[in-house]
């Protein structure tokens, strides 16, 4: 069974830094595409970050040159590096994993409108709060 559990949440002020991290289990963590979402109180879920199997990335526009995501397939564990962090950014976080990846659904597809129904494994969340 694939289970994801995402940690690294926090409050920070506004500029900070924060680091997330998901442990992935119970499958082939490098076959598959994984990406990172957030969702702020009264908002949809957006797509933040995504990576496939080969480590190619795709952003949100909001996130382009303040987010990294990363992986290490020897840990099975995904990261997001969260820099210049502003008070829009507060959310939960989730990771999740695309069983059945393609090029779109584990790129700019994911990080799009309604990316997250690409997305067929999720964690638990960590909660990420910036204030100004």
């Amino acid at each position: 069974q694939v289970q994801l559990v995402e940690s690294g949440g926090g409050s920070v002020q506004s500029g900070g830094s924060l680091r997330l991290s998901c442990a992935a289990s119970g499958y082939a963590y490098r076959r598959y595409c994984m990406a990172w979402f957030r969702q702020a109180p009264g908002k949809g879920r957006e797509g933040v970050a995504v990576i496939d199997s080969d480590g190619s990335t795709d952003y949100a526009d909001s996130v382009k040159g303040r987010f990294t995501i990363s992986q290490d397939s020897t840990k099975n564990t995904l990261y997001l590096q969260m820099n210049t962090l502003k008070p829009d950014d507060a959310a939960m976080y989730y990771c999740a994993a695309n069983l059945s990846p393609s090029p779109w659904t584990c790129g700019l597809g994911a990080v799009g409108r309604g990316g997250y129904l690409h997305f067929e494994v999720w964690g638990q969340g960590t909660q990420v709060t910036v204030s100004s």
